[in-house]
C-alpha cells in the first residue's frame, strides 16, 4: 500500500488528484477512476471499456458498430478540412437570439398559469447560457434537449432526459391510460398501505428517492398526492375527533394548565392572526417563553380544529439532532399521544414519523437534502426555522434559498424564530416582515464572576508559565496580538482593581490565563455548589469532548463528587448517540444531584428543566478562517454577550438560580454583542458543493445575496480547492466525484479520502486518517519530553516518514492494546491521547455509516479489507470495488 507521503512535521496537504493511490497506477487508469467513479461505485464489475465515442468493439473514435462520431465512416471528425467545413455549416444554421422576445415570453409565463414553454429553435451554446441566466432571474428553469434543438422553460425543475421530447427514441414510449375505476382502486390501495410503508422505512435512509424523498426519509409523502379532496376531508375529521378526545383526558388537561402559564399563550391569537395574514413572520422570544414548543403546536391545533388538518404539513427545523428529538417528544407528550403519530422527527439515520404526521421536526441538513429532490418543497404548508440567531452556515444558506423560493410558493408560510432580540436584521432581509416579541419566563438568577468564585471556593490558581521572568508581561504581549478580549484583562492593575478582595484571590487573578481552562477550578466550583447550595441540577458549559472527558475522570476521583449514590454525572455532546443524550432530561431519584457536562449544545437548543446552577467557562469552539493565507483552525473562542445571557438563563427555569462565570467581569463586559456568523469565518467548500448540487447558479452571485455575504476571496479559495481535488470542472460544474461528495456531510477533502479508500480497498486506514484529520492528532507533545514524544511518533512511521502511516500504525497498536486491556499503558508509553483515540473510534463508525448509506461500502464485509491495499499488479487489472 502507498499512502500520501510527507516528512514528519511538515504541514499536511492534499494532493491534486488522490490522497490515497497506488504508485503503479497509470495516468490513464486514474483518469478513468476520476471520470467513472459514479458508475463504478454502485457496481461490482467496473466497466473500463475504451472508446465511448464510436461504440464498443474497438477503443476510441470510429468503433465498428458505433453510433458516435466516426461510426461507419459517415463522419470524418479526424479530418481537419472536413471538420472546419462542418463547423462553419453548423454555425450558419444557428439562429440569432432575440433577448427582448424571450424576456417578454418568460415575463408573461411568470404572470400566467402555463407551466412550461417548449420551442424548436437552434441557438448557440452562448445564447443558450443567456436563456439559462434569464430563466434563473425569473425563478424559472431552463433545459435544452435534442442536442440543443428543443428548448424548454419551466416553472418546475427539469430532468436531463424527457421521452416526450426525444425525436429518435421517444416515439417508442407510450403513455398508459387506466380506466377511471381502476385508477380509483389503485389510489385507495396506495392510501391504505401508507402505514405499512412508513413503518418499513422509518429508520431507513436513501439517496435514490423520488421527487419528494429526502436522504433521511420523506418529509411529504408521495402517496398524499393521490388523496382526493374527499379523502382529505375525511382525514381532517378524524384528526379533529382524535384531538378533541385527547383534550378531554385528565393528563392533557393538566398539561394544558401548565401551557397556559407560558408567555407564548398570551400571544396565541395575535400569532395565529399574523401567520394567516403574512407569508413571513419573525418571532423573537427570551428563554422560557415557550416559542419552540408552543408556536408550531398552535398552528397544528388551529389547522385541525378548523377541519384543515389533512392539508397541513408543518416542518420545523432545528440546528441540532438532540433538539429536534427532544422538542418533538415534548410536544407529543403535551398532546397526550405517542411520538411518531401527529408529531414526529427526522434526523440523519434516524426517524420516527408516520402517514398521520402533520408536524415534523428535522435538522437543517435534512431540509437542505429535501430541497435537492424538491426545490419547491411541494406539500409543505408551514416552515418554521428555529434558532436563527445562532447564524450557522446551514441556516444562513437556507435563508437565501427560502427568500428566492417564497415568490414561487405564495401559499407557504415561513416563521423565523430567534432567542435574541435582533429580529430586525431578519425582518429587513425578508422585505420588512412583521415581528412579534415574546417576553421570557425566568426566575431571578444571581451571577458570580471569577473574582467572586475564587473568594467563595478559596481555590488557588497555579502559574502555568514555568519560564523565568514576568509571565503576565509576556501574556500581555501575546494577547495584544492574538486575543483582544483577554489582552484587556492583562492590562488591568490587579492590585488596585481588586483591592477589596483577599490576597490569595489577587494572586490567583495574577496567575489566571484566559488561554487555558483550569479544570481544577471547575471541579472546585462544582464541589462548592454540592457542599453549600440547596438541591438542584448543575449544568457546566465546556468547549469540547476533551474537556468533558477529562473532567469526568477528575470527578470520578473526587472524594465527594465520585460517590455515585449521591451524584449522577452525565456528558452531553453532539457526537453522542441520541439514546444516551436523552438521559439528561430525566430527573434523578430523591437525594441525588444531577451534574451535566455539556458544550454549547445546551445553550438554547434544549431545555433541562431541573437546572438551578450554571457553571460557565465563557468559551466555545469556533472555526476561524484566514482567506488571505487559506488557513482554517478550530479553537476555543470567547462567546458573545448574547450567548452568555442564554447560558445564564438556563439556571432560572423553575426557581431562582445561580450562574458561576469562571472568567472576570471585565472579560464579560468586553465580549461582542453577537457572535460572528459562521459563513464569515469558516471555509466555504461544503457550502459551494451544496449550491452546485441545488443548481442555484454561480456560487459567487448566489452568496452575494446572503444576509451578510462572505469575503469574495474566501469564495474564490473554496472554488479553487474544489477544482483542485476534482469536485468541480473548469466550468465550475459538479463532476461525478463532486456529486458523491455532496452526499457526504463532511469536509470535501476528507470526503474524497473516504471515497478513494473505498475505491482502492483500503477503507480501514482511510477511516483512521479521516477521523484524525476531522478531529485532531492523537499524539501529545509534553514540553518537557518533546524529544521522547517525537521519537515515539517516528517509531510508528518507520521508513515511510509519513504522518499518515504513523497515525494508522498508532491506532492499530491502540486497538491491539485495548483487546489486551492494556490501552492506558500503551497510550502513556507512546505519548497518545486515549480520549482522542476513543473519539476517532466513534468517528470511524460514523464515516462507515455514511459510506454505507450512499452505497459505497457493504458494512457486512467489514472495513479490514486489504489493510495495506494495492499490490502493484493492480494497475494491470481492473480495479476491484466494494459492493454497494
Amino acid at each position: 500500500m502507498f499512502l500520501a507521503r510527507r516528512s514528519l512535521g511538515a504541514p499536511s496537504f492534499f494532493s491534486k488528484h488522490l490522497l490515497l493511490a497506488a504508485p503503479a497506477l497509470s495516468s490513464t487508469t486514474l483518469s478513468y477512476i476520476h471520470r467513472d467513479i459514479s458508475t463504478h461505485a454502485m457496481s461490482r464489475r467496473p466497466n473500463f471499456q475504451g472508446g465511448r465515442r464510436g461504440g464498443g468493439g474497438v477503443p476510441g473514435r470510429g468503433g465498428d458498430r458505433g453510433r458516435g462520431r466516426g461510426g461507419r465512416g459517415e463522419q470524418r471528425w479526424w479530418d481537419p478540412v472536413w471538420r472546419a467545413e462542418r463547423l462553419r455549416q453548423k454555425q450558419s444554421e444557428m439562429e440569432v437570439l432575440d433577448e427582448d422576445e424571450w424576456w417578454s415570453k418568460m415575463e408573461q409565463m411568470k404572470l400566467r398559469g402555463e407551466q412550461e414553454i417548449i420551442m424548436k429553435r437552434s441557438f448557440s451554446r452562448d445564447d443558450q447560457q443567456k436563456l439559462y441566466d434569464m430563466a434563473f432571474e425569473f425563478g424559472l428553469h431552463f433545459h435544452a434537449y435534442n442536442k440543443g434543438k428543443t428548448l424548454v422553460v419551466s416553472k418546475v425543475p427539469l430532468p436531463d432526459y424527457r421521452a416526450d421530447l426525444d425525436e429518435q427514441h421517444g416515439s417508442t414510449q407510450k403513455e398508459i391510460q387506466m380506466p377511471t375505476e381502476i385508477e380509483r382502486r389503485v389510489g385507495n390501495l396506495l392510501n391504505s398501505s401508507q402505514k405499512a410503508v412508513a413503518g418499513n422505512d422509518s429508520d431507513a435512509t436513501s439517496s435514490q428517492g423520488g421527487r419528494h424523498a429526502s436522504l433521511g426519509g420523506k418529509i411529504v409523502k408521495p402517496a398524499s398526492m393521490l388523496e382526493t379532496d374527499a379523502a382529505k376531508e375525511k382525514q381532517s375529521i378524524e384528526l379533529k375527533q382524535k384531538q378533541d378526545k385527547l383534550k378531554a383526558s385528565s393528563s392533557v388537561k393538566e398539561m394544558q394548565s401548565f401551557r397556559e402559564k407560558l408567555p407564548a399563550f398570551k400571544m396565541r391569537t395575535e400569532f395565529l392572526k399574523a401567520v394567516a395574514e403574512n407569508q413571513v413572520l419573525v418571532i423573537s422570544g427570551e428563554t422560557g417563553c415557550g416559542k419552540t414548543t408552543q408556536l408550531p403546536q398552535y398552528i397544528l391545533e388551529e389547522g385541525i380544529s378548523s377541519l384543515r388538518g389533512a392539508h397541513y404539513n408543518i416542518v420545523c427545523t432545528q440546528p441540532r439532532r438532540i433538539s429536534a428529538i427532544s422538542v418533538a417528544a415534548r410536544i407529543a407528550s403535551e398532546r397526550g399521544e405517542s411520538l411518531g403519530e401527529t408529531v414526529g422527527y427526522q434526523i440523519r439515520l434516524e426517524a420516527l414519523r408516520s402517514a398521520q404526521t402533520r408536524l415534523l421536526f428535522c435538522t437543517t441538513g435534512v431540509l437542505l437534502r429535501q430541497l435537492v429532490q424538491d426545490p419547491d418543497l411541494t406539500g409543505v404548508s408551514h416552515l418554521v426555522v428555529d434558532e436563527i440567531h445562532e447564524r450557522g452556515m446551514n441556516e444562513d444558506f437556507l435563508l437565501i434559498i427560502l427568500r428566492d423560493l417564497l415568490p414561487r410558493r405564495p401559499d407557504m408560510r415561513l416563521i423565523l424564530m430567534s432567542a435574541t432580540i435582533n429580529a430586525d436584521l431578519f425582518s429587513k432581509y425578508f422585505r420588512n416582515a412583521p415581528t412579534i416579541h415574546i417576553p421570557g419566563l425566568t426566575f431571578p438568577v444571581s451571577e458570580f464572576y471569577l473574582e467572586d468564585v475564587l473568594e467563595k471556593t478559596r481555590y488557588e490558581i497555579q502559574e502555568l508559565d514555568t519560564f523565568q521572568g514576568n509571565s503576565r508581561q509576556r501574556r500581555r504581549e501575546q494577547y495584544s496580538k492574538k486575543d483582544r478580549i483577554t489582552g484587556l484583562f492583562e492590562e488591568v492593575d490587579i492590585g488596585s482593581q481588586y483591592k477589596n478582595y483577599s490576597a490569595s484571590t489577587r494572586l490567583s487573578l495574577e496567575a489566571w490565563s484566559g488561554s487555558q481552562l483550569d479544570l481544577g477550578l471547575v471541579e472546585a466550583t462544582i464541589e462548592y455548589i454540592c457542599r453549600h447550595e440547596r438541591e438542584g441540577a448543575v449544568l457546566v458549559f465546556l468547549t469540547g469532548w476533551d474537556e468533558i472527558s477529562k473532567l469526568l475522570e477528575q470527578i470520578k476521583g473526587n472524594k465527594l463528587l465520585g460517590d455515585q449514590s449521591k451524584f449522577l454525572v452525565l456528558p452531553l455532546h453532539g457526537s453522542m448517540p441520541t439514546i444516551n443524550q436523552r438521559e439528561i432530561f430525566d430527573r434523578p431519584p430523591p437525594n441525588k444531584r444531577k451534574i451535566v457536562l455539556a458544550t454549547n449544545i445546551a445553550e438554547s437548543s434544549i431545555t433541562i428543566d431541573d437546572v438551578v446552577y450554571v457553571v460557565d467557562c465563557g468559551k466555545a469552539k469556533e472555526t476561524s478562517y484566514d482567506a488571505l493565507n487559506k488557513l482554517a483552525c478550530l479553537l476555543p473562542s470567547w462567546v458573545s454577550k448574547a450567548s452568555a445571557h442564554q447560558r445564564r438563563g438556563r439556571a432560572g427555569r423553575l426557581q431562582p438560580g445561580v450562574c458561576y462565570r469562571l472568567y472576570p467581569k471585565i472579560i464579560h463586559d468586553s465580549m461582542l454583542q453577537y457572535q460572528l456568523p459562521e459563513i464569515l469565518r469558516t471555509p466555504l467548500q461544503e457550502l459551494c458543493l451544496h449550491i452546485k448540487s441545488l443548481q442555484l447558479g454561480a456560487v459567487g452571485s448566489f452568496l452575494s445575496k446572503a444576509l451578510q455575504p462572505p469575503d469574495p476571496l474566501a469564495v474564490e479559495n473554496a472554488i479553487e480547492l474544489l477544482k483542485t481535488i476534482g469536485a468541480l470542472d473548469d466550468k465550475e460544474e459538479l463532476t461525478p466525484l463532486g456529486r458523491h461528495l455532496c452526499t457526504l456531510p463532511v469536509d470535501p477533502n476528507i470526503g474524497k479520502l473516504l471515497l478513494m479508500g473505498c475505491v482502492f480497498q483500503c477503507l480501514s486506514p482511510a477511516l483512521t486518517i479521516a477521523a484524525a484529520l476531522a478531529h485532531r492528532d492523537p499524539f501529545v507533545l509534553p514540553i518537557d519530553r518533546k524529544r521522547e514524544a517525537d521519537a515515539a511518533k517516528r517509531s510508528f512511521a518507520g521508513d515511510s516518514c509519513s504522518d499518515h502511516i504513523a497515525l494508522v500504525k498508532a491506532f492499530e497498536g491502540y486497538k491491539e492494546a485495548k483487546r489486551n486491556r492494556n490501552e492506558k499503558v500503551f497510550c502513556w508509553e507512546y505519548f497518545l491521547s486515549p480520549v482522542t483515540l476513543r473519539m476517532m473510534e466513534d468517528m470511524r463508525d460514523q464515516f462507515l455509516n455514511l459510506l454505507s448509506d450512499i452505497g459505497f461500502v457493504d458494512k457486512s464485509r467489514g472495513v479490514s479489507v486489504s489493510y495495506y491495499i494495492f499490490n502493484y499488479s493492480c494497475s494491470r487489472q481492473r480495479l476491484p470495488f466494494l459492493s454497494p
